[in-house]
């Protein structure tokens, strides 16, 4: 009885022979199904994440079930190597270099004054014919395609362990949505079975092919017309030595560093070392003294992939060094070499450039710079990489000279095979080469506030959260051990409701923040091309309102006056008057005294149209004041956010009070129970828990940011499908007083709605001999009556009748000046409620 062996991988399940023959001939049907469904970046970017983890841990059962399809003599060094470019922080800077973003697959706006929408789109079908010697390429070939959205089929050689399949069904277990899984199908088939690989390329759109001319030519012949060809084949890199670098010891062994590193089998390393000279004798001396730097080298290392040459390279080694040997007898050239056979340097008087047999088999030659690309151009289809010694002037110099002769890739001597995240490839970006740039046109009417048009089409759906709840605490300490390119901006909050905390940053995480409030603040109704704004958020003492408001801005490509929030009120109208500003940035407190100070100049003005505000509410009222007072047209959120995971939430033109819509491209959000670890029933208040999944160095999962919010169902009349909830204020101002609980926000509805009262307000509590002291503490106008509006509170909110009645809490309202409320003395925010209590 025959046991079929399943060494293929598709969409999720192992297979055998002959269902993977029945599989190919439906691939078009397949691929169109699975590219019908989403595939969320961060979908990609978790899952690698989570895989890389478990690669670099030694303990880890998913390294050693991989282990054990690793070829044999293969070092298991390499899943950590492999663990380490699947990281988040790898792959993000590879979509950042290589695609403009993290989530470069969103239509957004591609310049902010204009209604034109542009992404980075999958090609489709990517189908990758990957090399037989590195364990690596095949599996990261398919996580580039999966970056770029596309759906892949891989086939590796029959000769290959079953490593590749193995590490995507690791990969796609690791995605609760099976997205990954519909996208990626792998099989192992010998190159003879041209059926197999004709079914793989004929729906293809992109092809990406390892090896030489030979191996692409036949690959070639099954690629369609249109389809995009993307060889990864053999390439030729040599060194670059000036006279002063080639007498420095140092330099020749950082040259024998790259020729023993991976035994020359990298494409990147040094074949040909170039002297610039034109003195034949100064070439041999050269190659004489290389020699003895590479007999000091350890031999390769035993059972390495490298390490031992098969009969055809044997045989090409021996031919090359003969013919060389022979040559000597010529003039031409000179041979040193090991008795082993195991390093060879050949000395050459001739400067083309010539293939090394490898294996530690080194040409040197003579090549002035003047020649340069003369001799290097004819080679320019096969040139990688150079890497030059010299001076820093050299180095500039002949940099522009390999890179005009053919060269993709410059570096320093020692240094060849070393890379960096997202490095372009033989002089292309992969990612680039497996998407399209796609672009739509809209009217700019309709499409004024649409800063990203998949807001209109679905939800943006990303991992869902887990693990204990967090608060500020949890994150303070964690936070102060960041790594340096983890924490390279730091903020502090404003201490309106506690100490001032510690926010820290990378500047690709603020820079996606930014990018992703500006979008917001198109959505609430901003815009780029005609708006003039006043920055009036407080700057100073590492707050970050201003400087954040100051980036967003920059993005949008907004007309800005930087004048940040102070107390000369006067000065800062003369500005806004001078430069025509007539949108402002602020929070509510400050723009509140600004405006009233300033009212009689202001409304001679006439020029302001809009305002958006920050970090505290304006009530109703008071947003009434603003359009009847000073004709102000707009007054929206600018945004809802925090310090410590930046913005969180937006409105759209059709939100008011405290409504938002989720920035769920960022975020995932909860709305808990008060006191319990559940949600609360859909509609009623609780508090707002929120996941960031953009965030790099920083686990901010299930952070409770203090603030209670509901539900606001249904999808909002803008299009948007972004969830939405309503802000209900603070835990914080819910203050336990007398054996009751009192919520701030409802002494201000009370205040508001019944007592028409249209400026701040502010409790204090206070212990007297008796008993507890509530104080309403508010701002002075025309029409502020204090008696009528404790008769207000002690008729609307019955808990706190009762707590009067009952002798437990004396009521006291007072009427002050706006200025004699108390505020943080970072950000300017009103203290909603000041406990004085001890």
């Amino acid at each position: 009885m025959t046991v079929s062996v399943h060494h293929h991988y598709w969409q999720g399940e192992f297979i055998g022979d002959e269902e993977a023959g029945r599989r190919l001939t439906g691939l078009p049907a397949a691929v169109e199904a699975a590219l019908a469904e989403t595939l969320e970046t961060e979908t990609v970017l978790a899952a690698c994440d989570a895989l890389g983890a478990a690669l670099c841990d030694p303990g880890h059962p998913v390294r050693a079930r991989l282990a054990a399809h690793l070829p044999e003599g293969e070092d298991p060094a390499v899943l950590t190597e492999l663990g380490g470019l699947l990281g988040r922080r790898e792959l993000t800077r590879k979509l950042r270099r290589e695609l403009g973003g993290a989530a470069p697959g969103r239509l957004n706006r591609a310049d902010p004054r204009e209604t034109v929408f542009e992404a980075w789109a999958p090609v489709g079908l990517v189908a990758h014919i990957a090399p037989g010697n590195a364990a690596t390429v095949a599996p990261l070939s398919i996580v580039e395609g999966l970056l770029a959205g596309n759906v892949n089929i891989l086939r590796t050689s029959s000769a290959d362990t079953l490593l590749t399949q193995h590490l995507m069904a690791e990969l796609a277990a690791l995605d609760p949505s099976s997205a990954l899984a519909a996208r990626i199908v792998v099989l192992r088939f010998p190159s003879s079975r041209q059926e197999w690989l004709r079914l793989m390329c004929a729906p293809a759109d992109a092809v990406a092919v390892w090896g030489g001319e030979a191996a692409v030519e036949g690959v070639a012949a099954h690629v369609p017309a249109g389809c995009r060809l993307v060889e990864w084949g053999h390439r030729i890199s040599f060194a670059y030595l000036t006279a002063d670098a080639w007498s420095d010891a140092g330099t020749l062994d950082a040259l024998a560093d790259d020729v023993c590193l991976h035994e020359q089998e990298a494409c990147s390393s040094p074949q040909v070392v170039y002297l610039d000279t034109e003195d034949e004798d100064e070439v041999f001396a050269f190659a004489e003294r290389f020699a003895a730097v590479l007999a000091a080298r350890p031999p390769a290392a035993a059972g390495a992939p490298a390490g031992e040459p098969d009969p055809a390279e044997a045989a090409e080694l021996t031919t090359t060094e003969l013919v060389a040997r022979l040559e000597e007898h010529l003039g031409l050239t000179r041979v040193f070499a090991a008795a082993d056979g195991s390093w060879r340097v050949m000395a050459d008087t001739r400067s083309p450039l010539t293939a090394s047999p490898l294996h530690r088999s080194v040409w040197v030659k003579p090549l002035p710079r003047k020649q340069l690309i003369a001799t290097l151009r004819p080679m320019r289809r096969y040139l990688q990489t150079a890497s030059l010694a010299g001076s820093p002037t050299d180095i500039a110099e002949l940099s522009r000279t390999v890179l005009a002769a053919g060269v993709t890739r410059v570096t320093p001597v020692g240094a060849m095979l070393e890379s960096y995240a997202g490095e372009p490839h033989d002089g292309v970006y992969a990612l680039q080469r497996y998407s399209r740039r796609v672009a739509v046109q809209a009217d700019p009417v309709r499409f004024a506030t649409t800063a990203c048009l998949d807001d209109l089409v679905r939800p943006v759906v990303l991992p869902r959260p887990a693990g204990p709840l967090q608060g500020k605490e949890d994150v303070q300490e964690p936070a102060r051990r960041l790594t340096r390119a983890d924490a390279e901006l730091y903020f502090r909050s404003g201490g309106s409701t506690g100490a001032p905390a510690l926010s820290v940053f990378s500047y690709d995480d603020y820079d996606t923040q930014m990018h992703a409030a500006a979008r917001g603040l198109l959505a609430a109704g901003y815009d780029p091309a005609s708006d003039r704004t006043a920055n009036l958020f407080y700057c100073g003492a590492m707050y970050g309102s201003f400087i954040s408001f100051f980036s967003v801005l920059e993005r949008l490509g907004g007309v800005q006056l930087p004048l940040s929030a102070g107390p000369d009120h006067a000065a800062t109208v003369r500005a806004i008057v001078d430069h025509g500003a007539d949108t402002l940035f602020g929070m509510p407190s400050y723009l509140w005294q600004l405006l009233h100070a300033e009212a009689a100049a202001l409304r001679a003005y006439g020029g302001l149209r809009k305002v958006f505000y920050g970090g505290e509410h304006f009530t109703e009222e008071q947003q009434r004041t603003l359009k009847d007072t000073f004709g102000i047209e707009v007054v929206r959120s600018i945004t809802y956010g925090s310090t410590d995971l930046g913005p969180l939430g937006y409105q759209c033109t059709e939100s008011s009070g405290g409504v938002h819509h989720l920035h769920a491209d960022l975020h995932t959000m909860e709305i808990l129970d008060l006191a319990e670890d559940r949600p609360v029933v859909p509609g009623e208040t609780g508090r707002l828990v929120f996941t960031t999944h953009a965030r790099r160095g920083q686990q901010l999962g299930r952070y409770v940011i203090g603030d209670l919010g509901r539900e606001v169902p249904g999808r909002c009349p803008c299009g948007r499908h972004a969830p939405r909830f309503e802000l209900r204020g603070r835990t914080g101002d819910v203050m336990r007083v007398a054996t009751y609980f009192f919520n701030h926000r409802r002494f201000l509805d009370l205040a508001e709605e019944n007592g028409g009262h249209r400026g701040e307000l502010q409790i204090r509590l206070d212990t007297t001999e008796a008993r507890e002291r509530l104080t309403v503490r508010v701002e002075r106008t025309g029409t502020t009556d204090p008696e009528r509006l404790r008769d207000v509170f002690l008729a609307g909110y019955p808990e706190l009748r009762s707590a009067v009645a009952e002798k437990l809490l004396e009521l006291a309202v007072e009427a002050v000046d706006g200025a004699a409320l108390d505020r943080s003395p970072t950000s300017g925010k009103l203290l909603a409620v000041v406990d004085a209590r001890g």
